[in-house]
């Protein structure tokens, strides 16, 4: 099944040919800052961002390359809702609640859109829409019956796709129908934090990478930080390291799922295919609880395809054909078409499939955005420096959430291949039950 995979295929991001990661100047450090932030990531790097803005002295501190996880990763698709639906959240929080959850997930959209634009961040931003796929019949009487709430209550504009239209959304016959949701959009996510990334250098962040932090413990007022160059005191710290959160960080480990999902790109379409295949250019995921979720690439030659098809973590060169079988189950017309990168990277879940935010034993955090972290990630990154500056404008709807863990926990998933094969049987033979 190799030979899907071209010639020359790399096993990493096709997000890197534009933008590389980046190689940073050493960094003079201080004995002492007002903040350290763990992780230069999104949420890091978004943090870092507005804590310098407002005259703070800032380290980010990353184990790898600033961005090398999943905020280089990603398929760089922008959404409008979390995980849960609208009724589920209402049953369990209440209406009120429930919707000011999901407000802030436009919140967090329309953020990044206003970041983009205020810092002329070049990204490839494209506010395309989002098509729905229903893989089940039963999945688009679903869309539909959820639909009028999520419009009265929610404010998102979306409209359902009957089956018979839907090639002028996506070129194939293997939904039966979907929702289009309008406000939905794509960026290129390595350029996205590239951008990010200079502009808090440039507001005076210090990013160090390649230099994980192993301890914090509380000292006086502040906090001791033990890194791999020495230790440093900070007033405050914050933990933006998401589904790369290392045991060292054991209290917030216990309460992250890291989840791999795994991308292909294609090699450059033949002329016209394209056009056929996605011919708005919107992002496009489906119903399915193991989600499948691709989009042509910002200039508009391929196809960048992604979801998860193994029960345990593998290996991109061993993903890349299976996701190609799938993808080519989408689109036929791509069977030929071969395969130029292949890579992976953890996305964060959480045992209540939603994002958190807050503090604990006096140390600040945000993470766990299952799968909506190219919005959620910035927009809390951003929320969360408020919090550290003390300014009211850091209050969210998901502040009162209990970061839940499970007895025996310690942040490996062993879990995770049951749980994903009863979700593969759900999507083929019907049933019920949330994503993973």
């Amino acid at each position: 099944m190799s030979d899907v995979l071209s010639p020359n295929a790399k096993m990493e991001p096709y997000w890197w040919e534009a933008a590389p990661r980046p190689v940073l100047p050493q960094a003079t450090l201080p004995g002492e800052v007002d903040v350290v932030v763990v992780g230069a990531g999104y949420t890091g790097v978004s943090a870092a961002l507005t804590l310098a803005r407002e005259g703070r002295e800032v380290v980010a501190f990353d184990a790898e390359d600033a961005g090398w996880g999943c905020s280089t990763r990603n398929g760089g698709q922008i959404g409008t809702k979390l995980r849960l639906g609208l009724g589920e959240l209402s049953g369990t929080y209440g209406k009120p609640q429930a919707v000011a959850m999901i407000k802030e997930v436009t919140n967090a959209r329309n953020y990044v859109g206003d970041l983009i634009a205020r810092e002329r961040i070049d990204c490839d931003w494209n506010e395309c829409g989002r098509f729905v796929g229903a893989h089940r019949p039963g999945d688009y009487e679903s869309l539909a019956h959820e639909l009028p709430a999520y419009r009265k209550d929610a404010g998102i504009v979306a409209d359902m796709v009957p089956r018979a239209e839907q090639h002028a959304h996506i070129g194939t016959d293997a939904y039966y129908g979907g929702q289009y949701v309008h406000n939905n959009a794509s960026l290129h996510p390595a350029k996205f934090h590239q951008g990010m990334l200079d502009r808090a250098i440039s507001a005076g962040a210090r990013i160090v990478s390649h230099c994980p932090v192993t301890n914090i413990e509380k000292s006086g007022t502040g906090f001791l930080v033990t890194h791999a160059k020495g230790k440093i005191k900070a007033k405050n710290v914050v933990i933006a390291s998401n589904g790369y959160t290392p045991p060292a960080f054991a209290d917030w480990r216990r309460r992250i799922i890291p989840i791999g999902s795994y991308i292909i790109a294609t090699e450059p379409l033949p002329a016209g295919l394209m056009d056929r295949l996605m011919p708005k250019r919107r992002v496009i995921s489906d119903t399915r609880r193991v989600v499948f979720y691709y989009r042509a690439s910002p200039d508009g030659t391929r196809i960048v395809f992604g979801g998860r098809v193994a029960s345990t973590e593998s290996d991109p060169r061993v993903s890349a054909p299976r996701l190609h079988d799938v993808m080519c189950g989408i689109f036929p017309e791509l069977k030929t078409v071969k395969v130029s990168h292949s890579w992976m990277g953890f996305v964060a879940y959480t045992f209540d499939h939603l994002p958190h935010i807050g503090v604990r034993d006096g140390i600040h955090f945000a993470m766990g955005y299952c799968g909506s972290g190219v919005h959620l990630a910035p927009y809390l990154g951003h929320k969360i420096a408020l919090k550290v500056l003390g300014k009211s404008e850091g209050a969210n709807a998901f502040d009162s959430l209990e970061f839940q863990t499970r007895p025996f926990y310690t942040g490996t998933p062993w879990f995770l291949a049951s749980a994903v094969f009863c979700y593969r049987m759900m999507d083929k033979f019907g049933g019920r039950g949330r994503k993973p």
